[in-house]
């Protein structure tokens, strides 16, 4: 629809002229032209779009010589709440011998009141309409007038409330009723959770480090290819789903340990060297030195900022010693010894504050025995000490740890024997409170050499590994989740590749990036679980 606007023309004729389309200003003013001499000057107008006020006051134009001045018109009322006036024009200046202008007249109020928007559903929206699996969709609404309103699917009334946030495991419809009649619906798309692929890294790698950075960004580096230990590192970049490659450490290194600091570096121990990685740089630099060598060991941030160094192998012998590094100084220092020699084990920061180590490896002896750790102990940051807690109940040469958003610690892993892994279908707890461990659902397939990793759901996803004993078995693509509010294990979508020893990294916005490994060969080859 086009406004409309008057214009009074020469000697008094009436004009009605088309305006521009619709907005919500006020009228504009314009004067009226001088006319030429012997004849009258046009009145200025001033227009009025719909949803304004009136036009201010126009000014009729200057008569010309001889002639009579104009009248300026009065501008007309505009349609908005609340009633609008026009504004009234005044008479034009008189011109040479001429008389002046007649005051325009005021315009008529020809706006109406308006009332109270009606009452119903004005909108009904979820954010985002579409999900994965695990993740959530916020519905949001805006209503008027309504003495009752709810939603279906379990959510009742809403009444008071302009959104909820919802979590459906599959597509899902949901039915918005105002007064029990009028209703509006909105569906929740949900995408089955599983593997997509992504950018292969720029090298083949296993028993390398992947550490999310401040920005976004995952550091892959050093580990293994198959010939050589590699120092080399590269990046993720989840928006474009690509590896570049980024400043080499100062030394290769595999079975090392990467833990980003509160500064946003990347602390990098192994050996009797550690090393820093700057995001802003893209480069490593050397920091301070070991009091031992040590490999397969592990670096926990704790809360303070520091990070603790634990037990490890020189090579030749099992550790007890630990140490802690000082960002702000860049130097390790020695603090109390572990209460046994443990390598390959796991450490867990506690939301206490307190550090849970637990398992480890224990060199096989005989043939057809097991081994492996089944102890357990905890650091007090502040006493600087190790303590036994709870024994695990069963041995766990190669613990892999995750804690859970209620506190408990998840405990998985594998045992050796003197012919090799031998894969665990076993799921412990470790219950900070009651400093005991107890068995939970068992996965359904035996696995080492796997990952775990907490997912934003507070579901824990377990992938890859290997199936066997000794020197028989297979690599595994198979993936199930961990519901720790049921204490099962259920199958999801699997990997398009077998494989184990690789890393597995929850990013920002929920998805989780795997890559690398061994699969028969080492593997270059990454893929996201969604």
């Amino acid at each position: 629809m086009r406004n409309r606007f008057v214009v009074v023309g020469l000697l008094g004729t009436v004009l009605t002229v088309a305006c521009g389309s619709q907005d919500l200003s006020n009228g504009g003013t314009s004067d009226g032209a001088v006319a030429a001499d012997g004849t009258a000057g046009a009145g200025g107008y001033a227009p009025f779009p719909p949803d304004s006020s009136g036009g201010v006051q126009s000014t009729g134009g200057a008569g010309g010589t001889g002639g009579t001045a104009g009248i300026g018109a009065g501008g007309a009322g505009g349609s908005a709440t609340p009633i609008a006036r026009g504004g009234s024009g005044s008479g034009g200046i008189a011109g040479a011998n001429g008389a002046a202008g007649a005051a325009g007249g005021r315009g008529a109020p020809v706006g109406g009141r308006g009332g109270p928007p009606p009452a119903g559903i004005s909108s009904f929206v979820a954010s985002p309409a579409t999900i994965v699996v695990g993740q959530s969709s916020t519905l949001s609404w805006m209503v008027t007038g309504a003495s009752t309103l709810s939603i279906d699917q379990g959510i009742g009334s809403v009444l008071g409330s302009t959104s909820v946030v919802v979590a459906p495991s599959q597509t899902t419809t949901y039915t918005l009723t105002f007064d029990g009649s009028v209703s509006r619906q909105m569906t929740v798309t949900v995408i089955p959770a599983g593997f997509w692929a992504t950018g292969s890294m720029t090298v083949a790698r296993t028993n390398h480090t992947a550490t999310l950075l401040s920005n976004g960004k995952v550091l892959i580096a050093g580990g293994y290819d198959g010939t050589k230990v590699l120092a080399s590192a590269e990046l993720f970049d989840p928006a474009a789903g690509t590896f570049t490659t980024t400043g080499s450490m100062t030394t290769a290194r595999r079975w090392h340990t990467a833990t980003l600091l509160p500064n946003g570096m990347v602390l990098i121990v192994s050996g009797s060297r550690a090393e820093l990685y700057d995001p802003n740089t893209g480069t490593f630099m050397a920091t301070g030195s070991s009091t031992v060598s040590r490999i397969q060991h592990t670096a926990t941030l704790l809360q303070s900022g520091m990070v603790l160094i634990t037990g490890g192998t020189d090579g030749t012998n099992a550790l007890a010693s630990a140490e802690l590094y000082d960002p702000a100084a860049g130097t390790l220092t020695a603090t109390g010894n572990l209460t046994v020699t443990r390598y390959q084990h796991a450490a867990t920061l506690l939301q206490s504050g307190m550090v849970l180590v637990a398992g480890g490896f224990v060199p096989p002896t005989a043939m057809y025995q097991t081994f492996g750790l089944t102890s357990a102990e905890l650091y007090d940051p502040k006493a600087g000490v190790f303590t036994a807690t709870g024994d695990m109940g069963g041995w766990n040469s190669s613990p892999i740890a995750t804690l859970l958003l209620n506190g408990q610690v998840l405990m998985g892993g594998d045992a050796m024997s003197f012919e090799g892994i031998i894969s665990d279908p076993t799921l412990e707890l470790y219950d900070p409170a009651a400093r005991t461990f107890a068995f939970t659902g068992r996965m359904s397939a035996a696995r080492a050499c796997y990952t775990m990793t907490l997912l934003p759901s507070g579901l824990v996803l377990i992938a890859g590994g290997y199936d066997g004993g000794g020197n028989w078995g297979s690599f595994l693509a198979s993936v199930e989740l961990y519901d720790p509010g049921t204490g099962t294990c259920t199958a999801t979508g699997g990997m398009a590749t077998e494989r184990e020893f690789h890393t597995a990294t929850l990013l920002p916005n929920g998805t989780v990036l795997v890559a690398g490994g061994d699969g028969g060969s080492v593997l270059a080859s990454a893929e996201l679980y969604k």
